[in-house]
């Protein structure tokens, strides 16, 4: 037992002499850092974080999301402090942030255009998964948690899409919750319950301005719980191959923060185009009309990050039918990692995979031309054959080309493909 106490003993004092002799060497950094070692985990997955040699600036996409995310839940504070959620002084209350509120103008052009910007980057990040097989094991839980932030996104844009209380912010809203009522059953409850009364009302905007000032936390959450995913597994490369050995990562500082940082750059040049020059280039004049129930817009359209759905929507003429596919193509992501049936993440090496990947492309953008014009005519049939297509792609190219498809070679290894010409790589398989 005294043996026993002695060494508790000396642990105990060396630990505390360790600390003492950090504190003296480091001074402040240690001392925080021995007691809450925020600092060290930061430099370990931020600074030291072994990342793939390989990656591209299709890879700066996550940093942008984030960052952009920052920026608007900065910018959306600022407003709510100006803003008033009541339909008779919204409208005004958005009016006064733009004529009278100190740089006002500027913050509302920032979150306005900001919200487009979000979608922009987290879409192609999103294709570039696709692309790079991003989402195959082990990392099926890390995309699930980005489809998770792109619906809470989906829904956080609506909600304050509705606030300036315009006249499509009005109609909009009558539309889109409308849809429930299509639910058997329970559609007119669930109605009922997001207006808060039997019509598009002030307890409407009150629950949307409560919810669009929530949403972004659950956001931050998911985000982490995405980050905390990718550290654990790693990023993947634009070669699908996992990391062997120390010639195939580098550290993430500071290759990639460089890196990053140029990619922000750029990304500000361009955010700062529109906010500056062009900054109702997404918007719709008739949001500053105020709301009018009694008068109906001529063409009730939603933002254009929602027009691939909208008019996936309107492609089906029941309205039931429209609801069920509007959704389901958003729940179809969640499944991916399991319809592809492929061994070979990169569509680098899958050359057929390749042209139908890029014929989806062309089909979510036809969708998306479609979405904004009248449903009829050409616009309606292509939206059609680009809806079929949409779900043909997960449903049945996705589980059934990897049966007949020749891949090209894989690389050894990541460093194996930077130095191709030196080293062979394994031989083609069937997936």
């Amino acid at each position: 037992m005294s043996n026993i106490k002695k060494t508790t003993e000396k642990k105990s004092v060396s630990h505390s002499e360790k600390i003492e002799k950090s504190e003296k060497k480091g001074g402040a950094y240690s001392w925080i850092d021995e007691r809450l070692p925020l600092l060290s985990f930061a430099k370990d997955h931020l600074v030291n974080y072994k990342t793939p040699v390989n990656l591209n600036y299709f890879w700066n996409f996550g940093s942008l999301a984030g960052i952009t995310l920052v920026v608007m839940i900065l910018s959306g504070i600022f407003l709510a402090m100006h803003y008033t959620p009541h339909v008779d002084y919204a409208f005004d209350s958005v009016e006064r942030i733009m004529r009278e509120v100190n740089y006002g103008w500027l913050i509302r052009y920032i979150h306005m255009n900001g919200a487009s910007m979000f979608f922009i980057v987290v879409y192609l990040h999103m294709f570039r998964g696709l692309y790079y097989g991003s989402y195959k094991a082990p990392r099926e839980l890390l995309w699930i948690l980005g489809v998770v932030i792109l619906l809470l996104m989906m829904a956080t844009a609506f909600m304050g899409y509705v606030l300036p209380w315009g006249q499509m912010s009005y109609w909009g809203a009558t539309v889109i919750t409308n849809l429930f009522s299509a639910i058997p059953l329970i559609g007119d409850s669930i109605v009922t319950l997001l207006w808060g009364g039997f019509s598009v009302d002030n307890a409407t905007l009150n629950r949307f301005f409560s919810l669009h000032y929530l949403f972004p936390i659950l956001i931050v959450a998911i985000v982490f719980l995405h980050l905390v995913a990718l550290h654990v597994n790693g990023s993947n490369n634009p070669t699908g191959v996992e990391k062997k050995t120390d010639k195939d990562t580098v550290p993430f500082h500071p290759f990639y923060t460089f890196k990053d940082l140029y990619g922000l750059a750029l990304f500000i040049l361009f955010w700062g185009f529109f906010v500056f020059f062009a900054p109702n280039f997404f918007g719709e004049a008739e949001n500053y009309i105020p709301a009018n129930p009694l008068v109906t817009p001529e063409h009730i359209v939603p933002e254009w990050y929602f027009l691939p759905f909208y008019a996936i929507l309107r492609s089906v003429p029941d309205k039931l039918g429209g609801v069920v596919l509007m959704f389901g193509a958003v729940g179809i992501l969640f499944f991916v990692p399991w319809l592809d049936k492929s061994s070979v993440k990169s569509m680098n090496y899958r050359p057929m995979a390749r042209i139908f990947f890029m014929l989806f492309c062309l089909s979510c953008l036809i969708l998306g031309w479609a979405g904004g014009q009248q449903p009829e005519g050409v616009p309606l049939l292509l939206g059609r054959l680009a809806t079929l297509y949409y779900f043909v792609y997960f449903l049945i190219v996705l589980p059934i080309l990897p049966r007949f498809e020749k891949t090209l070679p894989e690389p050894e290894s990541i460093y194996a493909s930077l130095h191709m010409t030196k080293e062979t790589p394994k031989a083609g398989n069937k997936s």
